[in-house]
């Protein structure tokens, strides 16, 4: 089995406050932990590349940060996660 070549690869998670069907969603409480932390832990172990979250809003960045990740804040009127 061939394993790709990911020294170039970045993993970026979009996330935001404002969803429609469930508002607040990467803070959900989840076990104890904000959804969002749940995620950036899962994509760290999949060792692709660094991980950053990209939020429109400082409160997740400062989760992120606090739990030892990197978030940045993107325009907050931007259409979607992956124009983020």
């Amino acid at each position: 089995m061939v394993t790709p070549d990911t020294s170039n690869t970045i993993v970026i998670v979009p996330a935001r406050m404002s969803s429609t069907r469930l508002p607040g969603k990467p803070l959900a409480d989840i076990c104890g932990q904000p959804m969002i932390i749940h995620v950036w832990r899962r994509a760290i172990e999949a060792r692709v590349g660094p991980v950053l979250v990209a939020v429109a809003e400082q409160e997740i960045v400062d989760v992120v940060a606090a739990a030892g990740g990197d978030a940045v804040v993107t325009d907050p009127d931007l259409p979607s996660g992956s124009d983020r």
